[in-house]
């Protein structure tokens, strides 16, 4: 079953500029690849203030979204090191 995707408004404003041209590729080959087949093989569910998320890991960095039926959205892709602070905000829209 493929999915459809959508992505925060903050993705492509704040998180893509900052990466650079080859991480973007891996990460929209990971999301091509493995996102939108087979999510719950790939990817893993967040636990605790994050329940109901998942979050894809692709190298240093992490695609966070969530399942509405036949729909992923995409809340964002962010470095490792600084996950939890930046995805906390974007949750609560």
């Amino acid at each position: 079953m493929a999915y459809t995707l959508l992505y925060h408004p903050d993705v492509k404003k704040v998180d893509l500029p900052k990466i650079d041209r080859k991480t973007k590729r891996r990460i929209k080959n990971a999301i091509a690849e493995r996102l939108t087949l087979q999510p719950t093989i790939y990817a893993k569910p967040l636990q605790r203030t994050l329940k109901g998320y998942w979050k894809l890991r692709v190298g240093a960095y992490r695609v966070v979204f969530k399942f509405e039926k036949d729909t992923i959205i995409i809340l964002g892709i962010i470095h490792r090191k600084t996950f939890y602070q930046k995805i906390q905000k974007r949750t609560e829209f």
